[in-house]
């Protein structure tokens, strides 16, 4: 459905007015017990009370409510365009922490228990409804003790509600352990799994409320977290205590963590086919073009995102459209429209991005025998073999040639070409649009409202339906709600699982190469040992990690799984402490254009791993500890 940028719909307006409440941090039941009364006295005001605990959830891919989008290395933002800049500037703070979930997740947490607690008292509603309703809270209480855990570690675990009259003392509650709080998410999970439905049947009233697959998948997505280096044995932790001397981190680690995740993950694929879940392939709407597969493959790839409720989409959060981000990232690209503004083409991947793309062999580029590493920076003309990928007859660097396809449907770049937005037949590819990013060209800086900031562009969360006019300053958007999870999530996830409970074996290969495929590259074995320096790497548990760690990286690229991946793998320290590069914007020429410029240097502690909690709420309740650095 196509939207334009002003327009929000009904339902999320009535969501947003649901979700406000007042209150602090672990309030009790509200003292007007009336009113918790007449919430429940019928079914439509039970339902609304269900909407409150839905309007909770994260505003994913909002630049001003998801801090993994512009707040790792990801993506690099225009100075004062938000607080996760800071936050990506290591300039984390305890007094009022950027990103900061602590106070309005424990309030969630407080309305699902209210409704929990008096569900039953609904006259008018069949039993089946009931069930259906309690699952579902049940599964919210589970994803915001999830949600906070993620980013603080261990947590106060709100089981239940205070009740009005409780002594002070019972109010200042401790950090639960950490496995007591991942057990109590699988729990929860669990317990909603069976009365969920299968599926959305009233898609029109019903899309974005979840199901039993969300429920599998959430739960997989759990207990690799609960699996993974930062949560798993990691001896950093070791000192954190509660006052009583209780240890908020296990000491040792655990390979059954990593067992019970990978069967979860299995459960969840199997549940998810069942369901007809599948990866998502193009098939081209516009018959009378007879598309080359190399613009299939890059369809196939930049809609399993951007297309709404495609097969392959497991979880989408419907109070997260991608209007404004999409009207953000896309660059000018209409020579013929010299007045619009509404296109910024900002938020830009810094060049340890770009390279971390394979090859077109399918392997690192620091790997494969034949592209040359060490020349990525030098000019090269585009000829007739790249004409779908370089504007023939341009130059650019060796950086954007021999990519694999993943980089040419999630990227743009200076003389890279941009299939859609209008322009849809690549037989007349003298025709498509390109990028022009040298300093004042119609993608470059140098101009208000047109802006990059490395020299790269991100090509895969723009729908490629959508339209810039000719005349005005209009972007027609064809809008989807922001994917939370989807199949090839699961297939990776699994693939980690049971790559560090049994090394590489059949199990891992094939639902890695089934995300390759649909990517058009080889088989992992086939592409290490024809093209890799190190062809025997996908052999060991080490090597294969590596590999896996990768292809997520590339797979979800720009879809907030990066800034939270580097975390559980407990790489940060590693990859948030590399230069944030581009090319050197200010430059006409293209021999003095493509040289790598250092815009910022980041640091990453040992600290930053975990959230701070505000030190308001440790200054109000001492049996809470703060978290290790802070």
């Amino acid at each position: 459905m196509k939207r334009s940028l002003l327009f929000k719909s009904g339902w999320m307006l009535c969501m947003v007015a649901i979700a406000t409440s007042c209150g602090k941090y672990l309030d009790v039941v509200p003292d007007n017990v009336a009113t918790i009364e007449n919430a429940f006295a019928l079914r439509a005001q039970a339902q609304k009370f269900l909407y409150t605990c839905y309007s909770y959830m994260p505003r994913h891919g909002s630049l001003g409510d998801d801090p993994a989008i512009a707040g790792g290395d990801e993506l690099w933002s225009i100075e004062g365009r938000g607080a996760y800049v800071f936050l990506a500037k290591g300039q984390q703070k305890i007094s009022g922490p950027y990103g900061d979930r602590w106070g309005q997740y424990y309030r969630a947490l407080r309305d699902c228990n209210i409704f929990l607690e008096n569900i039953d008292k609904v006259p008018d509603i069949e039993e089946y409804e009931r069930d259906r309703w309690i699952a579902e809270v049940k599964f919210l209480k589970a994803f915001y003790h999830f949600y906070l855990v993620r980013m603080y570690g261990p947590v106060p675990l709100i089981k239940d509600n205070l009740p009005i009259d409780a002594d002070v003392n019972a109010v200042k509650v401790v950090r639960n352990p950490l496995d007591e709080c991942f057990a109590y998410i699988v729990q929860l999970l669990d317990e909603s799994i069976g009365s969920l439905p299968d599926e959305i049947t009233d898609p029109t009233r019903e899309l974005g409320r979840v199901t039993r697959t969300i429920a599998y998948a959430v739960k997989a997505d759990a207990l690799v977290l609960a699996a993974s280096p930062l949560f798993n044995g990691n001896p950093d932790y070791t000192t954190l205590v509660n006052p009583d001397g209780t240890a908020l981190f296990p000491a040792a680690y655990s390979e059954e963590k990593w067992r019970l995740a990978a069967r979860a993950c299995k459960e969840a694929i199997d549940y998810a086919h069942a369901m007809g879940h599948s990866l998502y392939h193009y098939r081209p709407a516009f018959q009378q073009y007879d598309l080359s597969d190399t613009i299939k493959t890059q369809m196939s790839i930049r809609n399993s995102v951007a297309e709404k409720w495609n097969p392959e989409i497991i979880w989408a959060n419907t109070l997260a459209v991608t209007d404004g981000l999409q009207a953000l990232m896309t660059p000018f690209l209409d020579p013929r429209n010299l007045d619009i503004t509404i296109t910024r083409g900002e938020l830009s991947p810094p060049m340890k991005v770009v390279e971390m793309y394979y090859s077109d062999k399918g392997v690192p580029i620091t790997e494969d025998k034949s592209w040359r590493y060490a020349d990525r920076y030098q000019l090269q003309e585009a000829g007739d073999s790249e004409k779908l990928h370089v504007k023939k007859g341009y130059v650019t660097a060796r950086m954007n040639y021999n990519r694999e396809p993943r980089f040419y449907a999630h990227l743009a770049f200076d003389s890279g070409i941009w299939y859609g937005q209008g322009r849809y037949d690549d037989k007349d590819f003298n025709n498509l649009f390109y990028i022009e990013a040298k300093f004042r060209q119609r993608n470059g800086i140098g101009k208000d409202g047109f802006n990059t900031v490395t020299g790269y562009y991100v090509k895969k969360l723009i729908h490629f339906e959508n339209v810039i006019g000719t005349t005005g300053n209009s972007y027609s958007i064809t809008s989807n709600p922001w994917p939370i999870i989807r199949l090839a999530d699961l297939y990776l996830l699994y693939a980690e699982a049971e790559n560090e409970v049994s090394g590489p074996n059949e199990e891992v290969f094939k639902y890695l190469d089934l995300t390759r495929a649909r990517a058009g590259l080889e088989p992992v074995a086939a592409s290490w040992t024809k093209y890799s320096t190190n062809p025997g790497k996908y052999s060991t548990r080490e090597g294969l990690r590596q590999i896996i760690q990768q292809e997520r990286l590339i797979e979800f690229a720009f879809e907030g799984k990066r800034f939270w991946d580097i975390r559980r793998w407990k790489r940060g320290v590693e990859l948030l402490n590399q230069p944030i590069v581009s090319w050197d914007l200010t430059q006409e020429r293209a021999e003095n254009y493509y040289r790598p410029v250092v815009l910022f240097s980041q640091t990453f502690g040992s600290k930053d791993y975990l959230w701070p909690i505000d030190e308001t709420n440790i200054i109000v309740n001492r049996n809470l500890v703060q978290n290790l650095g802070w």
